[in-house]
């Protein structure tokens, strides 16, 4: 208000038409100030984030499209990054969805503007919840699931052989039960053995509020994914709500496992033969909503990354936190806020390095968001 009355002040030593053209200014520029700062305002960024974290795609809802949401990312060889993310055009975890994609050209810094279909709906209901992973041989898969009904939910695979132009037929990667499997996006992870790993939640041949506690699985593949069998179940002793399972390879050689519970806390299991066996499930230090964690390593320092709610007050997927361990998932430190808007949801994220930053995806009331994060920021 001061800057107004001072321009208009002194727009009044002018002519007539002087004075109004000036007045006019002065009125458009105060508007635009405030509208700008609204805008900043909506936003609502962590009062801690550093000055370089930034928001370079906001994938919003709108009339035909009222969710976007579970994306991953791939970096081809002649640099580019492609984001592959779920496009719903009805509501719910039920309604028809397709695979969508945008691209990079400088690290993640700015974005496509218009979406390339990946894979059509081929599902009854949807197809969604991406993994991207390079293979050792240099090949692409994308990991969707295939949801035909609340009984018929299936993870799929298809490989690309020229760099996510072409992608082969689906492979059903399981095929020894039927039923309703959860598979996270950015979830699938290859070993230095090369075997695969999918961490999946079985719900049974029927999903509803009865079965929500999912049977924890890992499925695995020795021939890059021709073929696929099961682990064992992992046990849950102490019969919490077990869903939404991830996975990461230590530097041992075992494999750490860290599951989505209501027990106020993420729960972990770990594997000593490559995700045959499991020990029985236990509660981790990562207190956590019933909402799922990530973690992957960081390539420049070797340590593990995590992103989460850090939150054991309620079960709302609020704040978005990350983290680091230098001790292979132990202890967690460094916790840094992403975002902390009370009424925000910040949930199903995906990683993805880049030199010196991190691309960290994640969904809220219908937006997908990618944040570009400085891991000196991170590490200090």
């Amino acid at each position: 208000m001061q800057i107004l009355y001072h321009s208009l002040s002194c727009s009044r030593k002018m002519g007539g038409t002087a004075f109004l053209k000036a007045a006019l200014l002065s009125i458009i520029s105060f508007f635009l100030i405030i509208n700008q700062n609204c805008i900043n305002r909506s936003s609502k960024k962590s009062k801690d984030a550093p000055k370089d974290m930034e928001y370079v795609l906001k994938l919003k809802p709108g009339p035909d499209n009222p969710r976007n949401s579970e994306g991953d990312f791939i970096t081809l060889k002649d640099g580019r990054i492609i984001f592959v993310y779920t496009h719903f055009l009805s509501k719910g975890d039920f309604g028809n969805a397709y695979l969508a994609s945008r691209y990079s050209t400088d690290n993640g810094k700015t974005w496509s503007n218009e979406d390339e279909i990946i894979v059509k709906q081929e599902g009854i209901l949807n197809v969604m919840s991406v993994s991207l992973l390079r293979l050792q041989n240099e090949e692409i898969a994308l990991f969707y699931l295939r949801k035909n009904s609340e009984s018929d939910c299936i993870p799929m695979m298809r490989i690309s052989a020229d760099e996510a132009k072409t992608w082969n037929e689906p492979v059903q990667c399981i095929t020894d039960k039927n039923g309703y499997f959860v598979l996270n996006n950015d979830r699938v992870i290859q070993l230095k053995s090369g075997r695969i790993l999918m961490p999946v939640a079985y719900h049974g041949e029927q999903y509803s509020q009865k079965s929500r506690t999912g049977k924890i699985f890992c499925y695995f593949s020795d021939d890059n994914g021709r073929s696929w069998l099961s682990s064992r179940e992992v046990p849950n002793p102490d019969s919490v709500m077990t869903q939404e399972p991830g996975v990461v390879e230590l530097k041992n050689g075992e494999i750490f496992m860290f599951m989505r519970t209501d027990a106020g806390v993420q729960y972990m299991s770990v594997s000593e033969d490559m995700g045959e066996t499991w020990r029985p499930s236990e509660k981790s230090n990562i207190i956590s909503p019933r909402s799922p964690a990530s973690v992957e390593r960081i390539p420049s320092t070797g340590n593990l990354l995590l992103a989460w709610n850090n939150n054991g007050i309620n079960q709302n997927r609020t704040p978005l936190n990350v983290a680091i361990s230098k001790d292979e998932a132990k202890t967690w430190e460094n916790i840094k806020t992403i975002e902390n808007d009370p009424d925000g949801i910040y949930c199903y994220m995906a990683i993805h390095f880049t030199d010196d930053h991190v691309l960290l995806s994640y969904t809220g009331h219908g937006e997908e968001t990618i944040n570009r994060l400085s891991l000196d920021w991170i590490k200090n």
